[in-house]
């Protein structure tokens, strides 16, 4: 580790882990809600007739992004760089994550981003795309969480 506690990048991959944990609670908890007792197709009927299930919908989807681009956008490029990694564009980042073992596919990240992208950009009013989206997001709920978990580790282990 080199540094100090109030190096700025420290302070800041500080923050940005707390404010990750604290996008986990959030989502983790609306997906709880939406999908504890419903299949994916039943969360998107029950969307197209009742608001505040459709409200849920939005609030995951945003959540989801939201945490998705914390962890993308924010937390994996300040850990490179502060490990000696330049960062890159985002699918090299997402690259490197793999290699490094923090993320099962790089691919896989990219796919969801895309549809996540189409749900909160376009209204998916097709009943298939929209229960396909829905439990293709929901799926990939975990494994953010599992990235989170071994960035988590990895920072307080060499960078903190």
């Amino acid at each position: 580790m080199t540094g100090t506690p109030d190096d700025p990048d420290r302070i800041r991959l500080r923050r940005l882990l707390a404010t990750a944990a604290a996008e986990e609670r959030n989502l983790r908890d609306t997906d709880r809600r939406l999908f504890t007792a419903a299949s994916a197709a039943d969360v998107a009927a029950a969307a197209a007739s009742d608001p505040v299930i459709a409200e849920r919908v939005e609030a995951f989807v945003a959540r989801f992004s939201r945490f998705q681009d914390i962890l993308g956008d924010k937390l994996l490029p300040l850990v490179l760089r502060m490990s000696g990694e330049e960062p890159q564009p985002v699918i090299g980042n997402l690259d490197r994550a793999e290699r490094f073992g923090w993320l099962s596919s790089a691919d896989d990240w990219l796919r969801v981003r895309k549809l996540r992208n189409r749900m909160v950009h376009e209204y998916v009013d097709l009943a298939a795309d929209m229960v396909a989206a829905l439990a293709e997001i929901h799926g990939a709920v975990a494994t953010l969480c599992e990235f989170l978990a071994h960035v988590r580790s990895y920072a307080h282990a060499r960078l903190l």
